[in-house]
């Protein structure tokens, strides 16, 4: 076991006893986690216990995996990244730009099933054989969509859609060349008027992002 996983053991033991929601109380879980690296570099230097290469690196890590979504997390951080999605446990994929990529993080399927479960947990959903598939929404607003097997073929299916805020304005979307100047003034007096707009669009066509800028 290495040094970052036996510091999230430790913290998920101190978490348990203490009553800790990570939910809930995020600075609390912070700080204990700050505080537990902190003693576990200081014991390592006797040689007993593996050393922390990064402790900033090994807070983030057990954050990531008390309090988050675990080898996840990185890419729901990540600005740039706007879909992460699972295919079975050793394929984790992730778009950028609308170009999608195959990421190192390999998952076993007790923590994809883990993970689905931290995920549901705030939405008060569920997915099992009765239920094989189900819609949600994450704590900051990402959509999550879970199928099951037998739905699926063999493996549990993830998908989460972030909601990547580009522009807040009409102004940005004719900056970004989503619209002419023509049809940002045009919305704009149609707004204005009180007239009816119809949005219509295919998955990720930008409809939410328009409704923001045209509000």
């Amino acid at each position: 076991m290495d040094a970052v996983a036996i510091v999230a053991d430790e913290v998920r033991e101190l978490i348990r006893r203490r009553g800790l929601d990570p939910a809930r109380d995020p600075g609390g879980v912070r700080r204990l986690v700050e505080d537990v690296v902190a003693d576990y570099d200081d014991r390592s230097v006797s040689g007993a216990l593996p050393p922390l290469a990064d402790t900033a690196g090994a807070v983030k890590r057990v954050l990531d995996d008390v309090a988050g979504f675990g080898p996840l997390q990185p890419y729901l951080d990540d600005p740039d990244v706007e879909e992460v999605w699972i295919n079975e446990p050793g394929k984790v994929f992730v778009a950028r730009g609308g170009v999608s990529e195959l990421t190192t993080a390999i998952l076993t399927e007790e923590e994809v099933r883990d993970l689905v479960e931290r995920m549901l947990k705030t939405s008060g959903r569920r997915v099992d054989l009765s239920s094989p598939f189900v819609d949600a929404m994450l704590p900051v607003g990402s959509r999550l969509h879970v199928v099951v097997p037998d739905i699926t073929r063999r493996h549990v299916a993830v998908n989460i859609r972030k909601f990547t805020v580009r522009a807040t304005r009409l102004e940005d979307l004719v900056t970004l060349r989503t619209l002419t100047p023509h049809a940002a003034r045009f919305l704009t007096g149609a707004v204005a008027a009180g007239l009816n707009i119809l949005v219509s669009g295919g998955t990720q066509a930008g409809k939410t992002t328009l409704l923001n800028c045209v509000q």
